[in-house]
């Protein structure tokens, strides 16, 4: 057998160790390019995205991993469950590394700048969960001075509200401000008009698969068998028009205009130096949501930024998140409620317990009190036509690597008449 030749720097497959998108991450997307437009699965790998399907025929792959890795979105490989996901990212790992697939696999690596980055899956379903303890009491502390900041129910479990799937869309998506109802404090009806209280929240999101039946809860010790992966969410939110509607039955339309996601998701397995203690919790939570003998730790270290017009504001730690991602899958499905494949749900804005971790204007200015001030000599207390806001995150990964998640990114465009 011949030695495989040394790689080249200009090699797609000499990948450098610190790189964001190496083997120990692989995230999943879907694209196109402008000569191909059609809609392909891709994997992030270094400065490249590989053409998985195309791959999986040029090195004979079996047809239960390339099967669904030839369909035009993530929604077969997130049906498939498990077992599949596993053995579809090993598949990979190893077409990647392994020289004897470098002639059949090259073609098939495409410079990630040439590709055009689309919804990586099609939205089941779409839960947003209110899970960080900083977010929910700066909040309280907001809108209800004086009193104790979080409601009654916040430490027993984890509170949420059903969004809307038809307007979460991809990085990129421009979000047009929204129009509806305001209140202002000294009128004594409302009137109409787009938003002037434009904002976001910097969340994580948890792509799901495995479907179950309805009337099947999923236990918390079976999470990782529907958690297919994670991405990046922009929640935005029309705090003015929130403010009026909420109140008896949550948010609705001050939500429901648009929901940004990250175009990659990153395979929950890619996570594992990731996982951390979380907080320390008081009550102890119902036995359904107790994870204090979970196997393993149930927080995930991410670091999020968020940066408003190229300028960091913020920095939220994901590990202070009071409520995990499998309980707030346990919580879901405790009533039976069943998961489908593409389901997404998020976890709420991501607040640290500093200032300047704080995932959200609302916050960051303490409700317009305390403006940003940016490096052009502006003030933001909430968005403007025309801004900008981008949310990047890494995780720890094996060897002292970090884990890259790519970005959420939306424009502001004018209300429409």
């Amino acid at each position: 057998m011949s030695t495989p030749r040394p790689l080249g720097t200009d090699s797609p497959f000499a990948v450098p160790s610190d790189s964001l998108f190496g083997t120990h991450n692989l995230p999943y997307g879907v694209f196109g390019t402008a000569d191909d437009p059609r809609r392909r699965i891709g994997v992030a790998y270094g400065e490249h995205v590989l053409d998985a399907g195309a791959a999986a025929l040029a090195v004979g792959a079996p047809a239960e991993l390339a099967g669904p890795l030839a369909a035009p979105h993530l929604g077969p490989l997130l049906a498939a469950g498990r077992t599949t996901w596993t053995r579809v990212r090993a598949a990979l790992t190893e077409w990647l590394t392994e020289p004897r697939h470098r002639a059949a696999v090259e073609p098939y690596l495409i410079p990630r700048a040439a590709a055009v980055l689309h919804l990586p899956f099609e939205v089941a379903d779409y839960v947003d969960f209110y899970a960080s303890e900083h977010h929910a009491s700066n909040v309280g502390r907001i809108f209800r001075p004086g009193v104790e900041p979080l409601t009654p129910n916040w430490r027993h479990l984890p509170i949420g509200y059903h969004g809307r799937s038809g307007t979460v869309v991809v990085s990129g998506t421009p979000v047009v401000r929204p129009s509806g109802q305001r209140k202002a404090p000294d009128r004594p009806v409302p009137d109409f008009g787009p938003s002037r209280r434009l904002d976001i929240e910097a969340e994580v999101g948890f792509v799901l698969g495995a479907p179950t039946r309805q009337g099947e809860p999923v236990a918390l010790a079976d999470a990782d068998e529907h958690v297919f992966g994670v991405c990046l969410v922009n929640d935005w939110s029309a705090r003015d028009i929130q403010a009026w509607e909420y109140v008896p039955l949550g948010p609705f339309l001050g939500k429901s205009f648009a929901t940004s996601v990250s175009p990659w998701v990153v395979p929950l397995e890619a996570l594992a130096q990731a996982r951390t203690d979380p907080p320390a919790r008081a009550p102890e939570p119902l036995p359904y949501l107790d994870d204090r003998a979970a196997r393993r730790p149930g927080a995930l270290g991410l670091e999020l930024e968020v940066r408003l017009n190229g300028h960091p504001v913020a920095r939220p730690p994901f590990a202070t998140m009071y409520w995990t991602y499998a309980q707030m899958l346990a919580h879901m499905t405790v009533n039976g409620a069943s998961v489908r494949a593409g389901d997404l749900f998020a976890s709420g804005t991501v607040s640290g317990p500093e200032p300047d971790t704080r995932g959200s204007l609302i916050e960051l200015t303490w409700n317009g009190e305390q403006p940003l001030k940016l490096p052009d000599g502006t003030t933001r207390s909430f968005l403007e036509d025309g801004d900008e806001v981008t949310i990047t995150a890494t995780a720890p990964g094996p060897d002292g690597t970090r884990i890259g998640f790519g970005e959420v990114t939306g424009r502001v465009e004018p209300a429409r008449p």
